[in-house]
């Protein structure tokens, strides 16, 4: 009775947290404001109320879009997306499948562009062509590879500055081991030299 009670209970929070507006957007009835708020990529919200019919999230500094955000708003009638500098790489393949997915009586897809890479700067997303996007992701992981192993050489010479470091440090404890070395044994041998003559000047001085 007591795992009824408390699944009960999970449902009724999980269906009173779909249900609440997003704390950076306003809500009236199934409509949810989230335009000009500067909202980027990572605060944008990672969740709508279930009844959502409209979103608005235009005039934002949106670049990316969450895969799936939107796939379980069965209400859903629109969405404005315009006035957003969207990044045309590999990470808009859900954005521009989602759009082509719409109606045309009422296209989202007006006004949301490409605001990079160049070669695809001002295109409309949902007319993008798979092989353009995938040009687009080839360079970037180019970009990516390329910084991964200039981090690598950076990375191996310092290693290397710090070995050699290393090196110059033990050779040089090294010397100054042997100079102490030296020097001890230089004071003991004096020491055992003076000893020895006094010893000669007391006997002497005994005959």
């Amino acid at each position: 009775m007591t795992w009824l009670l408390l699944l009960c209970l999970l449902l009724f929070v999980g269906g009173q947290r779909s249900s609440a507006c997003p704390d950076a957007c306003s809500c009236v009835g199934s409509q949810v404001d989230c335009s000009s708020r500067s909202l980027n990529s990572a605060s944008m919200p990672t969740r709508f109320p279930a009844e959502t019919t409209h979103i608005f999230l235009h005039n934002n500094l949106l670049t990316t879009f969450p895969n799936g955000l939107l796939d379980n708003l069965t209400s859903l009638r629109h969405v404005s997306l315009h006035g957003n500098p969207w990044v045309c790489d590999c990470g808009i393949f859900y954005l521009r499948s989602w759009l082509r997915r719409q109606s045309l009586h009422t296209p989202p897809h007006l006004g949301v562009n490409c605001s990079s890479p160049a070669s695809l700067r001002g295109r409309l997303v949902v007319y993008l062509t798979e092989e353009e996007v995938l040009d687009s992701c080839q360079y970037w992981y180019c970009d990516l590879a390329l910084a991964s192993v200039l981090s690598l050489f950076v990375f191996v010479g310092f290693q290397m500055g710090l070995l050699v470091a290393v090196i110059i440090f033990l050779k040089k404890f090294e010397r100054l081991s042997k100079e102490a070395k030296r020097t001890m044994e230089e004071s003991f041998t004096a020491g055992d030299n003076t000893r020895e003559n006094d010893y000669e000047r007391l006997k002497d001085s005994s005959i």
